[in-house]
């Protein structure tokens, strides 16, 4: 066992960890934060996405002794320090961005390191970076409109093609 320590959603946690504990089980079992969803555990689909040190990973490949020390973001973590959705979670609830919900908390941390690194994205720009995250629902459509109506740009442009 390993003792692991990260910032997660802003609080310190410590744990016991075996070496072979991914970061998705590290927090959804260990900590009870189950808005990091699981789907396919071999990386492909991204609904276990968090933050690492504000970079989007990929939880269910990832152990949780590999980000000892680290500071983690989770879906929980998004909202703003008031309670009120963050600026993408709101788009995505204003234009529609998700249907089943199963990969939104993934496509919400994939949208928000997107825009941290690249606020004002294309189009192309944001299928391109999404690509690591499978939504089987939506068609992709809304959840484009999303993105590029959180960067501030005009998601409706979008809408006439």
């Amino acid at each position: 066992m390993t003792k692991v320590t990260m910032t997660v959603n802003g609080k310190t946690v410590s744990r016991e960890v075996e070496g072979r504990t991914l970061l998705s089980s590290f927090l959804r079992e260990g900590l009870g934060l189950t808005g990091t969803h699981v789907g396919c555990d071999t990386s492909q689909c991204g609904a276990c996405v968090v933050h690492v040190d504000g970079k989007a990973v990929k939880s269910c490949s990832t152990f949780a002794a590999d980000v000892d020390g680290a500071t983690v973001k989770t879906i929980e973590g998004m909202n703003n320090p008031d309670g009120s959705l963050s600026v993408v979670q709101q788009a995505f609830q204003d234009h529609h961005g998700l249907q089943c919900g199963f990969c939104t908390p993934g496509m919400v941390m994939s949208s928000a390191a997107l825009l941290a690194e690249n606020p004002k994205p294309t189009e192309a720009e944001i299928r391109h970076y999404l690509e690591g995250n499978i939504c089987r629902c939506t068609g992709y459509h809304n959840i484009v409109k999303a993105v590029l109506a959180a960067s501030g740009q005009d998601a409706a442009a979008l809408a006439a093609e």
